[in-house]
C-alpha cells in the first residue's frame, strides 16, 4: 500500500512538472503598479510561467521583483530571444504603453494576452495581441478589442462595444452595448459611455464621467 501511495505521489509530481513545462515563459514589461498586477494575474492563471521582468525606471539595485528577476531595460529586449516564449508591455500610459508593443513587434517576439481568471469573457468576443483583463472585469457577447487593450478591474464592456487599440478603462469604468471607445482613448475610474455612444481617438475623459450623447 505504500509503495501504491509512492508511486502515486511521483505521478503527481510528473504531472506537475509536466504543466509547468507547458506554460509559455512571460516576459512582463512594466514593473510599476499596472505591471504587478498583470504579473499576479498571470501567476494565477494556467497558461503562462512568470518569467522576467524588463522596466525603464527600474532602480539600479532592483534586480528582483517577488522573486523574478529584472533583467534591466528595454534596451534589451533583442537579448531575451530564446529565454521566453511571449511578452506583454503592461504599462498604464497608452502612448507609452503602443510604442513599447510596436518595438515587440518589429522584435518578431509574440504578444500575450493576459486575463485574470476572476474576469468574465464571453467566448464571442474578440481580444486582441498584448491585452489584459484584469480582476471582476466583464467582456460581453460580440465586443472587439483591438491590440494592446487594458480593461482594468471592475470595468464592463458591454455587447457588442469596441475597444479600438490602446484603448484603457480604468477601474469600474463601464461602456454600455454598442458603445465605441477610440484608439488610445482612456476612461478612468468610474466613467461611463451611453448605449451607441462613441468616444474619438485620443480623449481623456474625467473620473466619473458620463458621456451620453
Amino acid at each position: 500500500m505504500a509503495y501504491l501511495r509512492q508511486g502515486a505521489e511521483a505521478r503527481r509530481c510528473d504531472a506537475l512538472k509536466m504543466g509547468e513545462q507547458l506554460k509559455k515563459r512571460l516576459l512582463i514589461i512594466g514593473a510599476g503598479g499596472h505591471g504587478r498586477s498583470v504579473a499576479e494575474a498571470a501567476s494565477l492563471g494556467q497558461n503562462y510561467a512568470l518569467t522576467a521582468f524588463l522596466d525603464d525606471a527600474a532602480k539600479p539595485q532592483q534586480h528582483h521583483l517577488w522573486g523574478c528577476p529584472v533583467w534591466g531595460t528595454t534596451a534589451m529586449l533583442a537579448d531575451c530571444r530564446g529565454r521566453i516564449d511571449t511578452v506583454i508591455v503592461a504599462i498604464g500610459n497608452n502612448a507609452l504603453r503602443e510604442a513599447l508593443h510596436q518595438q515587440v513587434k518589429a522584435q518578431g517576439l509574440t504578444l500575450a494576452m493576459v486575463v485574470h481568471p476572476a474576469a468574465m469573457v464571453s467566448p464571442a468576443a474578440t481580444i486582441g495581441e498584448g491585452c489584459a483583463i484584469m480582476a471582476g472585469a466583464i467582456v460581453g457577447t460580440g465586443a472587439q478589442l483591438g491590440e494592446g487593450v487594458i480593461v482594468n478591474c471592475g470595468a464592463v464592456v458591454d455587447h457588442d462595444c469596441v475597444v479600438e487599440s490602446f484603448g484603457h478603462l480604468g477601474v469600474n469604468a463601464g461602456m454600455a452595448g454598442g458603445s465605441v471607445l477610440g484608439r488610445s482613448a482612456w476612461m478612468p475610474v468610474g466613467s461611463a459611455l451611453a448605449y451607441g455612444v462613441k468616444v474619438p481617438a485620443g480623449r481623456v475623459l474625467r473620473a466619473g464621467e458620463v458621456v451620453d450623447a
